[in-house]
């Protein structure tokens, strides 16, 4: 059973570095994820609207915990310039008990806002 508190790992793509700096500066400033890694000139091939698309993007690796993970979409969906932005889930199964601690510490908005 899932937990607000499971660490998972969220994966975006933007269209280029600036971009993604802005959305995960936000993302981590709301508290919403605790890190965002940001890997430039990721190649991506996928199709759209019937036509196979080449493109050069931008993947963000995001952290932070499942019970964030709607406002997370949400925010991105809000300053994301893409139609259809990627933003899929994978839960975080293992890892350091002191990375994953800071990870819940660092996302735990509800606790920040009382």
């Amino acid at each position: 059973m899932t937990t607000e508190k499971d660490p998972i790992i969220v994966l975006m793509t933007a269209k280029d570095i600036t971009e993604a700096e802005k959305i995960a500066g936000e993302l981590v400033k709301d508290g919403l994820a605790a890190c965002v890694n940001i890997i430039n000139k990721v190649r991506s091939i996928y199709k759209w609207q019937g036509a196979v698309c080449r493109e050069t993007e931008v993947l963000c690796i995001i952290k932070t915990v499942s019970g964030n993970f709607e406002p997370l979409k949400e925010k991105i969906k809000s300053m994301h310039s893409y139609t259809v932005p990627e933003v899929i889930a994978i839960p975080i199964e293992m890892g350091s008990d002191k990375y994953l601690k800071w990870l819940v510490k660092e996302t735990d908005v509800l606790s920040k806002a009382i």
